[in-house]
């Protein structure tokens, strides 16, 4: 806060129940305007913030102002400055991050200004191990032995940031090995409410990773960024964001018995994607809410990047208090939270009656109307309801190859792989489950689906049935407290028993962790031609992410993936055929292993205790043995090893002036690559493992890295040589350019040769040729990753024409100073015509005042074509960031100025 703040007329002491003062508070119904009282929550918080940070320079009173108009100004795409309370990073997108942050302390040494301005201005959460390659899966010390490995093979990495939590202030390392970042962010991270220096406010964060909107479920504003957004935000840039549109979503009863929290989580899912949510917030409201638990609201909020809702927010309520306590926060905490929020107006107490809010439009759903699914194969939104999963498998084998097709012929389709696993016969069919896997930060927080999957794997048990050894089984708990309450439950063995070992605390499958399939399995597959499956209860599920051999891949509760497991198939119609046969020779069926919410409800009552969450999270601050050995330097600038293959010096600011270079056009541009719709951020910059004959291998093997000792892109993303050979690496990627081939190779237009995209775009830059990429909708969408645009900016991309971006894509293509364009509606490269052998000129003014946030331009081409298309630089702060050729660019620049 700072002194000359123009709402400083309205600080409210905040007294304690018992006699003196929590502190002060800006109290927003000082302001005494009838217009705050019909504003969503999530907007309050947004308002909050506005009226504590306004200097009249980064924050004026007119964005104050903006914000209480919400119900005016929404509709208008109206911009405002936003200045999170923290920021949140895990190792993988931590690691870019800090390796930024020690470049810009030597870019400002190099323009003889203090390296030490460069510093967090607001605290920063980095939670470490983000992933856990599932290499050992099926062991009784399969956590030990991954941690091992993690270790050996990350142990640059981990220095890295274990220099940066002494090098840099406000910065709050957790050890790896102790949860996935969500969760812990959800059980012991999240303040709901901060008491800094005597000033009361609400917590609010942006994360480098798009399920930072978990932390919504506990009534804290959160949601993901680039890892260029969050540097700038880190280093106390406001983050320039369009008023949004809140969708108020009412819930009314309860679900139904059998009815689990990710049944409701796809439902909501698909929903809110036919509403149309991108760009909007989402606020749950009514007495359905009130039934809730904390867990299954988490797990709506997770999910929002696979709903397109900037935030699926929970207002903090009674629920909220309760779950506080229960993972630890102490009485007094919870108390200062509580009378903190009533006297701001942020609290729903349902004792009261409710006030009239405001929303954008309205959504509706009766708990009671959901029904046991499940979603797939290829996306999150394609939710089947159980009953008809067999017949939309069959639907799917059938259909042309598309998100729900893999055009099978018709003889080939009952076609059995028969192969021997270590010994005994086994057998794959199209549909059959090779990959089942409990893990993600999306449902292995939540204990009544966890402890489901237990009483699952029990029943089963007792009935005899096993789960086929060629299944790989793996559970993933996001912490610690998981593995106390499964145990506490007595459940963890009978989960050990069909094989879900506990594997590590953090992402695997969901992120392309899954480790290698036995090698049985894999020629079996590959040579039968099969369309494996894969059961995970993730929350992403795009082709080739997974594992490259699971083709089918479905987003399922945990206690569904322990059944799908047992049965080794998606083809299987659960209500009419058994799972297996059990010890006495009878069917089994799914109703005979599938717990009621009472039986649930029970185990969650007497397994989930408060100290299990203290316990766990007193050990972090502890750090581990490993992690405690690792023995870093103590200076202010990072000491670069050249020969480093994890942590290298990026060239964004060689060369770097004073002078910004200005706005730049394009001109006689070459196409590297040419999309169609729905390419992902994952296309564009796959975290996976490393294919052994692409460009990224050979630079590694060239330096003397084992095959062995790949690691994945994600584990890599500190080293910018590795990354850029990376960029558009997916194996599953489709390219107009090379006429219906899948993989990552490009035309290289001047001479025809196919090449990996890579080798293709240095030769361009070779050349002094510019290069543009043509997509069509959605591109970018999928995780938040900041090296699918600094990526493509260190291949030469100069502009990108798509006909949608993804939000957080397109601010972080704008962030390395690439150009989004849109094509106009109902236009794409197929309806002007173009083939991606053009050459593309872009005529921009060479003055950032002459460029309008939207203004429309026109590209032409060498073969006498012209269109229009819409500059997506949204905002006047993006303008800013382009003049200086990026955001970070222009943050060194006006920290030097002050």
């Amino acid at each position: 806060m700072s002194p000359e703040n123009a709402f400083k007329g309205i600080l409210t002491s905040l007294p304690k129940p018992g006699g003196g003062e929590f502190g002060k508070f800006f109290s927003l119904p000082a302001l005494n305007d009838p217009r705050i009282d019909r504003l969503p929550y999530s907007i309050r918080i947004l308002l909050e913030s506005a009226i504590r940070n306004c200097d009249n320079f980064q924050v004026t009173k007119d964005d104050v102002e903006k914000i209480i108009d919400w119900e005016n100004t929404s509709p208008k795409q109206v911009e405002i400055p936003f200045k999170p309370a923290r920021v949140l990073l895990q190792d993988f997108t931590g690691v870019p991050a800090v390796v930024d942050l020690a470049c810009m302390r030597d870019a400002m040494k190099n323009l003889n200004s203090d390296p030490k301005k460069i510093n967090p201005l607001v605290p920063v959460d980095l939670v470490v191990d983000h992933s856990v390659q599932v290499d050992v899966a099926r062991s009784e010390n399969a956590v030990q032995a991954n941690m091992e490995f993690e270790f050996q093979r990350n142990q640059e990495r981990f220095a890295f940031l274990k220099w940066g939590s002494s090098a840099f202030h406000n910065m709050l390392v957790v050890p790896p090995g102790s949860g996935i970042v969500h969760q812990v962010n959800l059980e012991y991270l999240g303040r709901v409410v901060f008491n800094t220096d005597g000033i009361l406010y609400p917590d609010s964060v942006v994360g480098t990773d798009s399920h930072t909107t978990m932390i919504d479920g506990l009534g804290v504003a959160g949601w993901g960024v680039g890892g260029i957004e969050a540097e700038a935000a880190m280093l106390g840039q406001p983050m320039s964001m369009v008023l949004p549109g809140v969708v108020g979503f009412k819930l009314t009863g309860k679900l139904r018995d059998g009815v689990t929290a990710t049944d409701l989580v796809l439902t909501v899912t698909q929903m809110l994607r036919k509403h149309g949510v991108v760009g909007k917030f989402v606020e749950f409201y009514g007495e359905g809410m009130g039934q809730l638990p904390l867990a299954d609201r988490a797990t709506i909020a997770n999910m929002s990047p696979e709903y397109g809702a900037t935030m699926g927010f929970f207002p903090v309520d009674h629920v909220t208090l309760q779950y506080l306590k229960l993972t630890g926060r102490s009485d007094e905490t919870v108390s200062m939270i509580e009378e903190y929020l009533r006297a701001n107006k942020m609290f729903v107490d349902y004792n009261e009656p409710e006030q009239e809010r405001s929303y954008s439009s309205y959504l509706q759903l009766d708990l009671a109307d959901v029904e046991p699914c499940i979603s797939g194969p290829k996306r999150p939104h394609d939710r089947v309801p159980l009953k008809d999963m067999k017949a939309d498998w069959h639907a799917c084998l059938e259909n042309q190859v598309g998100f729900k097709g893999f055009a099978v012929p018709k003889q080939e389709q009952d076609k059995v792989a028969k192969f021997s696993f270590h010994g005994q016969p086994a057998e794959l069919k199209h549909g059959s489950v090779v990959i089942a896997a409990i893990t993600s930060c999306t449902n292995t927080s939540n204990p009544s689906v966890m402890l489901g999957a237990g009483l699952v794997a029990k029943k089963a048990c007792e009935l005899g049935l096993e789960v086929k050894p060629w299944v790989k089984t793996s559970l993933a708990p996001g912490s610690g407290v998981v593995t106390k309450y499964l145990q506490q439950s007595g459940l963890q063995k009978y989960l050990n028993q069909q094989g879900f070992h506990i594997v590590g605390y953090g992402c695997t499958t969901c992120i392309g962790n899954s480790g290698d399939l036995d090698e049985s399995v894999a020629t079996a597959i590959t040579e039968n031609d099969i369309v494996a499956a894969a059961v995970l209860s993730g929350n992403r599920n795009f082709e080739g992410r997974v594992h490259p051999l699971t083709r089918a891949n479905y987003l399922a509760s945990p206690p569904l993936v322990v059944a799908y497991a047992l049965a080794g198939t998606v083809d299987i119609d659960f209500e009419k055929e058994p799972i297996g046969t059990g010890k006495d020779g009878k069917g089994v069926y799914f109703k005979d292993i599938w717990p009621s919410n009472e039986e649930i409800a029970e185990v969650v009552q007497s397994s989930v205790l408060p100290d299990m969450f203290k316990s766990t999270y007193e050990a972090i601050t502890k750090g581990n043995p490993m992690w405690n050995q690792l023995s870093v330097p103590t200076s202010t600038l990072y000491s670069w090893d050249p020969n480093s293959t994890y942590i290298h010096e990026p060239p964004y600011f060689k060369n770097m002036t004073m002078e910004p270079p200005g706005p730049h056009g394009v001109k006689d541009a070459y196409c590297l690559l040419n999309f169609g719709d729905s390419i992902t951020t994952d296309h564009i910059s796959p975290a996976g493992s490393i294919h052994k004959d692409s460009p990224a291998a050979k630079y590694l093997l060239e330096r003397g890295v084992d095959r062995k000792d790949f690691n994945s892109y994600g584990s890599r993303r500190g080293n910018d040589e590795v990354m850029a050979r990376g960029t558009f690496a997916n194996i599953r990627i489709v390219n107009k350019l090379l006429n219906g081939e899948v993989g990552p190779k490009t035309v290289h237009i001047p001479t025809g040769e196919k090449l990996y995209v890579f080798d293709a775009a240095m030769r361009y830059k070779a050349a002094g040729h510019e290069t543009i990429v043509l997509a069509g909708a959605e591109y970018g969408s999928g995780s938040s990753r900041d090296w699918a645009a600094k990526g493509p900016m260190l291949l030469g991309v100069k502009a990108v024409i798509a006909k949608s971006f993804e939000r957080i894509h397109r601010s972080n293509l704008v962030g390395m100073g690439i150009i989004p364009l849109c094509f106009k509606p109902g236009e794409d490269a197929d309806t002007l015509g173009l083939a991606g052998h053009e050459r593309y000129t872009i005529n921009l003014p060479n003055k950032v005042s002459e460029i309008r946030p939207g203004q429309d331009i026109t590209v032409t081409t060498d073969t006498g074509k012209s269109f229009t298309c819409t500059v997506r630089f949204d905002t006047e702060v993006e303008l800013a960031y382009f003049d200086h050729g990026g955001i970070l660019p222009y943050v060194i620049r006006n920290l030097i100025k002050q």
